[in-house]
């Protein structure tokens, strides 16, 4: 059974592996003082074209949030997020578990507006509720869909004006800076957002983000707060070695490019068989509605999410590409549901 269900089922890129074999027995200084990190962060600057960003390299995604969200915000302060976004429902309340808000907005297509935004300020005016104060947005979103540059400035002029965090979650970052779609820089981030982190789990790393602080304020003594969430890893030169060949090159953004491409062909194939989808996806993540009779026949060679019931009769499903997303099991994907067309057409 070949898996669709996400962009970490397999380990790590073999360059990665192969760093971390060859510096295996090298003695290095713990907790991100290594020369692996500290070069990593550097490489990182260069490509963000900022040198006056913090950079901190963390173990995962959740981890990341939880640790800067909770840092950046003031006990009676919250969160916004689109109702789809991962910090609202799916990372076990790590948000409020800290004692911050996770206000929702609605949006079909994953991303947030200044409007939507705006509707959140209006409902919460004075002491007796929680301060809005940080947007949290995900680029590419939970629903695979992307922020076009005009869009994310527009954001961030708004938040600006109303002195509002912008941050963003990248978990799947490469995957939205390497859509054809996607007309921003990865340079351009520093400029538009107040904080982000660089997806690595996700895009060929055995685990890693490095999250980029970009505003003065947001910045004091910010590795306390690591500390104290349990995230400065003794170890960290294993995160610092992963980022380092992932910025040496291209690998980052070829390793993103590749999810793409796969998941372009799935795409592809699917439209010319008249399937619809849930929503617009130009990244690794795409939703096709499927016949509940033809979901059940694909289950039987594929793994992959059921992700929500359109009506009684037909499902849309996640399918995820990865890095290493082997075209022959995409095309034999694409067989199987010619295999089925009987089936789709009833």
């Amino acid at each position: 059974m070949y898996s669709f269900k996400n962009d970490y089922s397999e380990g790590a890129h073999p360059q990665i592996l192969k760093a971390i074999m060859e510096t295996n027995l090298v003695q290095e200084e713990g907790y991100g003082e290594d020369h692996y990190s500290l070069q990593a962060i550097e490489l990182i600057k260069k490509k963000l074209g900022r040198s006056d960003v913090d950079i901190h390299l963390l173990t995962g995604g959740t981890q990341t949030n939880l640790t800067a969200i909770s840092a950046f915000l003031r006990p009676h302060e919250a969160a916004i997020s689109v109702s789809s976004g991962h910090i609202l429902g799916h990372e076990t309340g790590a948000i409020e578990a800290t004692g911050h808000k996770v206000l929702s907005v609605e949006s079909m297509d994953g991303k947030l507006t200044p409007a939507g935004v705006q509707a959140v300020l209006e409902g919460h005016p004075d002491e007796h509720m929680v301060k809005p104060k940080l947007v949290y947005i995900s680029n590419s979103t939970e629903i695979g869909s992307i922020y076009k540059k005009e869009e994310l400035q527009a954001l961030s002029d708004f938040c600006r004006e109303k002195n509002l965090i912008l941050y963003m979650d990248g978990a799947r970052l490469g995957s939205a800076l390497c859509s054809k779609e996607n007309d921003l820089l990865i340079s351009d981030l520093p400029n538009l957002v107040d904080a982000f982190y660089i997806g690595g789990t996700k895009n060929g790393a055995l685990l890693g983000e490095a999250l980029v602080i970009c505003r003065e304020s947001l910045k004091e003594d910010f590795r306390y707060h690591i500390k104290q969430k349990g995230a400065l890893l003794a170890k960290g030169r294993l995160v610092g070695i992963q980022f380092l060949e992932l910025f040496r090159d291209q690998l980052f953004f070829d390793l993103a490019d590749h999810a793409n491409r796969m998941a372009g062909i799935l795409n592809e194939a699917l439209k010319q068989a008249g399937v619809k989808f849930l929503t617009n996806s130009p990244s690794n993540q795409i939703f096709p509605i499927l016949p509940n009779a033809v979901i059940a026949e694909l289950e039987k060679k594929y793994s992959f999410h059921v992700w929500e019931k359109v009506d009684k009769d037909h499902s849309a499903i996640r399918l995820v590409t990865s890095w290493a997303t082997k075209e022959e099991e995409v095309v034999g994907f694409i067989e199987e549901l010619k295999k089925l067309a009987s089936i789709l057409s009833v």
